[in-house]
């Protein structure tokens, strides 16, 4: 029985697991560790990246606005800071831009005064831009046409090296072709209707823009005194310089020997507002 006691006691030793070594143990431990490990690893990493990418989606880049340099406040709605596409205005990029237009009628002589403008380093008058008749066809072309000029991107011979301060286009109040004689016979049934008919184009122009900043040049104030050119400049804000055209004028001699029945146009205005045309004779 003895013997029956012991073999059992063998038999359930042998029934046992056996006991598994402690290297085992350690190595199944730190796998899981390693494990876990890069788990919580790249989970960290993941966060990481997504609060970076977050932050740089939402980073904006502000550029300082330049500052008007010496000006009033009431000046400062007139002056603008283009960014032309086609350069870069680079160390001329603070320097305040003025915009111009000249409204004038033809044979007034606007494009003599537009060359003496022209003729400072920092202004840009670029002519009768919108005689081609595609770019006033509608509004959308006009306004394209616009902002190629005030934005400095239309480049003409008026366009400058230096900074410009002032940038224009000139705006005929008729832009009707008018066909020029040597020495045309006036038709003095519409010779006084029509001085008219400009005075009222003049009115309603000046009566349009009265509240937009202007000043008004008559071609004999320009002849007679040469102060006026600075008060142009002034009005531009541009530093002043001595203004010159190379522009000739092509009828010489009084206007009477220009045009063929000048002595019924003399009885036909005197008396009238219009009697001074008839002494108004310049030489530039």
């Amino acid at each position: 029985m003895a013997d029956d006691f012991c073999l059992s006691i063998k038999d359930t030793l042998i029934a046992k697991a056996p006991k598994k070594s402690p290297l085992v143990l350690r190595m199944i431990v730190l796998t899981i560790a390693m494990v876990c490990g890069l788990y919580i690893c790249s989970f960290c990493i993941k966060q990481i990246s997504t609060r970076t990418n977050v932050g740089f989606s939402n980073f904006q880049v502000i550029e300082k606005p330049c500052e008007a340099p010496n000006m009033e406040l009431w000046e400062k709605v007139y002056v603008h800071y283009p960014k032309p596409k086609t350069f870069s205005r680079d160390e001329c990029e603070c320097n305040p831009v003025r915009y111009f237009a000249i409204l004038s009628t033809q044979r007034s002589g606007s494009g003599w005064f537009e060359t003496l403008l022209n003729s400072h380093t920092n202004i840009s008058s670029n002519g009768e831009i919108f005689s081609v008749k595609f770019r006033r066809s509608n509004i959308s072309t006009i306004v394209e046409t616009l902002d190629k000029i005030y934005n400095l991107d239309w480049l003409t011979s008026a366009s400058k090296n230096e900074c410009t301060a002032a940038v224009g286009l000139k705006w005929m109040l008729n832009q009707a072709e008018i066909l020029a004689r040597y020495k045309p016979t006036v038709n003095l049934t519409l010779l006084i209707p029509n001085l008219r008919q400009v005075e009222e184009m003049v009115a309603k122009a000046l009566e349009y823009f009265k509240s937009t900043r202007h000043i008004i040049l008559y071609y004999e104030d320009i002849i007679k005194n040469r102060s006026k050119l600075i008060e142009v400049q002034d009005f531009l804000k541009v530093p002043q310089m001595d203004l010159k055209s190379r522009q000739v004028k092509i009828h010489k001699g009084s206007l009477s020997q220009r045009v063929e029945n000048w002595d019924d146009i003399e009885k036909a205005l005197k008396g009238t507002p219009y009697e001074s045309f008839l002494h108004e004779d310049y030489k530039i």
